[in-house]
């Protein structure tokens, strides 16, 4: 018996050891996948083909795998702006491409700034002599910004495109609160400070109607000049002034209808647009199917392409989406992720810092340790440019203000110079449940805040004055910065937004330009010579395993995205109504602490869950309610 038990633990030993080598050589081997890199291999004369099934984005967001398998949805696909550009710049001098192909069926779009960089790429493509090919089953906006760079533009014949214009309606919800008995206490400065009507109001105010009216004409006018200028064919006043008689007219085919209005070239399915790409950049030999030709994907590209490393270092540094405290992103402009990325930094001993800026704002400390930090980089006395995308309003323009210079486009929209906060409280509902509050108060302060039982005046003026401080605050960093006296910005702030062009000649922008416009201000600020310096981008690059997750969970088209015909476009707004709806009880509901926000300013879609911790005496309403 004692020879037998030695045996059978020897055999359990042997399992247990084979169990833990296979457990290792499992590991291993997942980590191998994970850290897998697109192999600069798999690019090949043909086209470069561009599927962009998503949405183009600043910075892209990480994938959270509990989230997604939780959801049950494929993660929306993302592209950044940069990558697109710099593919596209590489392809224009590159023999072995002859093409480039977009794809644009399961496009989302991604704000004018970004089209228009990824515009006049397409433009420098073509300049090289190699033609543009387009392809969806149904234009937008965004889509119908980019197609027009193209020297074809192919639709399926079961589609069409649809030009809607900036802006549309939003929710308000004063009656709903008013009919549930809540209280949303709204403190707030800024007369134009329209973040949190939808919270107090049934419609939008006068003032902010005037504001978004003067906004979304500008950003429309630079919109149709953009599109006119790359195509001139288009008869955009047929398409815009009357679209339902332009429709009726081509007896509902919206196909024949862009056709008509020269928004396309070419009708034809995907295998007829594939056989004429083919016809330019050769069959493809990995693929002999109908509608296939020879082509490189962005991936691959990209790791054939990267970035030169030599020379000096400018750092950038990305803040997109929503600025809230804690850790949150990429994607998400965590106040505390950022200045950690940029008080890493320090000692990399950059010759200079660009801060790309693409956001609406929000938490008011965020903003505020994201400042600091660039403060920090200031001190060591090199410059420090602030280079602006789509948004840069609200928090996105207080982190901003250490700038030397700013650089913006003309459809950028900035400004939002104004703070608020609301706070729910829920006495009249308790009431009406037949629960009341009562007590012993020794200062007005004792028990408060009270969010059943609502809030004392001492409280409701504190709050107030706090808010009304913090809105001190912003308008003297902003006159410091831009040589401005606090009642100059008090009459160009208030709240109000305005689009790059007018944020130009009111002081708020030095001077117009992208990224690229913003590095060479910035090297030849720091004495850099051409060729001299690199772009060193700080902590914004996704990692192997994010970029991996995307495609095993995308599937073959590397990500979901949000395209279709005009029918799934509805769907889509539908989807996006619903989002609005849960963002905007959130917002209510969370009570974040005091926000510089623009709530009105035409942002990406939300892509990622956002963790944030709010901060400061204001917040404890909030810990209150979730307790």
């Amino acid at each position: 018996m004692a020879f037998a038990g030695k045996v059978w633990k020897l055999l359990v030993g042997i399992k247990d050891g084979l169990s833990l080598v296979f457990l290792l050589l499992f590991f291993a081997l997942l980590y191998g996948i994970l850290t897998a890199r697109p192999s600069p291999a798999q690019v090949r004369d043909g086209a470069l083909l561009l599927d962009l099934n998503g949405y183009v984005v600043e910075e892209k967001t990480e994938i959270d795998p509990l989230e997604v398998l939780l959801s049950g949805q494929e993660p929306v696909g993302e592209y950044q702006a940069r990558d697109l550009v710099h593919a596209l710049e590489e392809a224009a001098t590159d023999e072995r491409i002859k093409a480039v192909v977009l794809d644009l069926s399961e496009f989302g779009g991604g704000g004018q700034v970004h089209m228009q960089a990824i515009g006049a790429a397409l433009d420098r493509v073509r300049a090289a002599e190699k033609p543009v090919l387009t392809y969806a089953l149904a234009y937008s906006d965004d889509a119908v910004m980019l197609a027009a760079h193209a020297s074809e533009v192919w639709v399926d014949p079961l589609g069409g495109a649809i030009i809607a214009g900036p802006g549309g309606s939003r929710l308000y919800y004063g009656d709903l609160l008013d009919k549930l008995k809540i209280n949303a206490r709204v403190y707030k400065v800024g007369t134009y400070k329209s973040a949190v009507e939808p919270y107090s109001r049934n419609s939008m105010s006068p003032e902010a109607r005037e504001n978004y009216s003067a906004l979304y004409g500008s950003l429309w006018e630079e919109w149709q000049a953009n599109v006119k200028k790359a195509r001139p064919q288009i008869d955009l006043d047929l398409i815009t002034k009357t679209p339902a008689q332009w429709v009726q007219d081509n007896k509902g085919d919206l196909s024949k209808a862009a056709l008509e209005a020269g928004l396309v070239d070419k009708l034809g399915n995907r295998v007829e647009f594939g056989e004429r790409v083919a016809e330019i950049v050769g069959e493809d030999d990995w693929n002999p199917g109908r509608g296939s030709y020879a082509h490189t994907e962005l991936d691959p590209w990209l790791a054939d392409k990267t970035l030169s490393k030599d020379g000096d270092a400018i750092g950038v540094v990305t803040i997109a989406g929503e600025i809230v405290d804690g850790d949150a992103g990429p994607g998400t402009a965590g106040g505390e992720r950022i200045a950690e990325l940029l008080d890493e930094a320090l000692d990399d001993d950059l010759k200079a810092l660009v801060v790309r800026v693409d956001s609406p704002g929000g938490s008011v400390t965020a903003s505020e340790d994201i400042r600091l930090a660039i403060l920090r980089h200031k001190a060591k006395d090199i410059p420090i440019v602030v280079s602006m995308g789509n948004v840069a309003a609200s928090g996105g323009y207080w982190v901003s203000t250490p700038a030397d210079r700013i650089f913006a486009e003309p459809e950028t929209v900035t400004g939002s110079i104004g703070i608020f906060a609301v706070v729910p409280t829920f006495e009249r509902a308790a009431a009406d449940l037949g629960v009341n509050g009562d007590g012993v108060r020794t200062t007005p302060l004792s028990g408060q805040p009270d969010l059943i039982s609502g809030f004392t005046p001492e409280v409701d003026a504190i709050l107030q004055s706090s808010i009304e401080d913090g809105y001190t605050d912003f308008i003297t960093r902003v006159a410091k910065s831009r040589n401005l006296t606090t009642q100059q910005v008090d009459a160009i702030g208030q709240g109000r937004v305005w689009d790059g062009g007018t944020a130009r000649q009111i002081g708020l922008v030095d001077q117009y330009g992208g990224i690229d416009e913003a590095l060479e201000w910035a090297a030849k600020q720091a004495d850099l010579e051409d060729g001299a310096w690199h772009v060193a981008y700080l902590g914004s690059q996704p990692g192997e395993y994010n970029t991996l997750l995307r495609r095993l969970l995308g599937g073959d088209s590397n990500a979901a995205g949000p395209g279709g015909d005009l029918f799934a476009m509805v769907a889509g707004q539908q989807r996006a109504i619903v989002g609005q709806v849960e963002n905007d009880l959130d917002r209510i509901l969370s009570v974040r602490g005091m926000q510089v926000y623009c709530l009105e300013c035409p942002t990406a879609p939300v892509r990622a869950s956002q963790s944030a911790a709010p901060k400061g005496w204001l917040a404890k309403a909030a810990a209150l309610f979730a307790s």
